[in-house]
């Protein structure tokens, strides 16, 4: 029976999550599996209530859980997802791009960015004056190693061969280190090793798109993974996993969206493709095909939101999809 942590988080978060949970229970139902989910808070308005974005029991929810699930969170995001992510080494940020068949979206457009998620920029280490600011980026040999072979694994397991490591070696020491060992590893995992400094990648990434993956470290592939978004059809389509070799938590790549938060329209389907990610982290393999062939049929259809083309609001989205689920 799968825990499930249920974490919706702040602004557009509570709308969505509420849409999305009656679809995860007729996929659960469907294929006869008993999930036991959960609800924790955390974000802005927690922090607002209890003086903390992240309490105790919810991080301790999260820890004890099979897998969670979060929507969004607010200016707070660095005291919740980067603890979680470091504190539950989650160390691998997996975004696959794919476009789907809304109007907004490049066709056959598919590029993971398998991101490095405990190191780098985002180690909230560094001090500042009134006169200057210093934030220290940590590459480190163990990290670096981790990430590629966890990209070279997913991209052997799931047909990209197109692999390609992405850094600012020519600048940067830890992009050297980060490179070196790469280097060192592709041959080792069977493929040809291909590398690209982060500048072109970007260029390449909205021109001509040599890669069917890239690996990369944190803040450098969090930038990419954004510059993806805009061939999918936004934010409102991408999905996201925090994966360690124990635990994970998967998220869309959106945030809050505050100006909408409230009106009914917000996209579900960047948290129902993240869920999708989370049943096959867990070994459910034909639930999050038929989970994804559902939100296929729903984009086919038009029972989206305004935001790629659609006149729903999102728990008419979420509602057609639990019913393509049923056919």
């Amino acid at each position: 029976m799968p825990r499930i942590a249920l974490i919706p988080g702040d602004g557009i978060g509570p709308e969505i999550m509420e849409a999305a949970i009656p679809v995860l229970e007729a996929l659960a139902d469907k294929h006869n599996i008993t999930l036991e989910m959960k609800l924790y808070e955390a974000g802005d308005e927690t922090k607002k209530r209890r003086s903390t974005a992240l309490p105790k029991e919810t991080f301790d929810g999260v820890r004890s859980s099979d897998a969670a699930l979060m929507v969004a969170v607010g200016e707070t995001a660095k005291d919740v997802i980067l603890p979680l992510r470091q504190k539950l080494n989650l160390y691998v940020n997996l975004r696959p791009a794919k476009s789907y068949p809304i109007p907004n979206a490049i066709k056959g457009f598919d590029v993971t960015i398998v991101r490095e998620n405990t190191e780098g920029l985002y180690v909230k280490a560094g001090w500042s004056s009134e006169e200057a600011a210093v934030d220290l980026r940590i590459i480190t040999r163990k990290s670096s190693e981790r990430i590629c072979r966890y990209g070279y694994k997913y991209a052997k397991e799931n047909g990209k061969r197109k692999v390609y490591v992405v850094h600012k070696a020519n600048v940067l020491l830890g992009c050297k280190l980060f490179r070196e060992v790469c280097s060192s590893i592709a041959e080792d995992e069977g493929f040809e090793y291909r590398e690209m400094y982060v500048d072109a990648a970007a260029m390449r990434l909205a021109m001509d798109r040599p890669f069917d993956l890239i690996i990369t470290t944190n803040m450098p592939g969090d930038i990419l993974a954004d510059l993806a978004a805009a061939y999918i059809g936004g934010l409102g389509m991408y999905p996201s996993g925090n994966i360690g070799n124990e635990k994970a938590l998967f998220e869309p790549v959106h945030g809050t969206a505050p100006d909408i938060a409230g009106k009914g329209i917000a996209n579900p389907m960047a948290t129902l493709l993240s869920a999708a990610m989370m049943f096959r982290w867990l070994n459910y393999e034909e639930v999050a095909a038929d989970l994804e062939r559902a939100i296929w049929k729903a984009c086919e259809l038009r029972y989206t939101t305004p935001d790629i083309g659609g006149g729903m609001k999102t728990s008419e989205v979420c509602a057609s999809v639990r019913d393509l689920l049923m056919k």
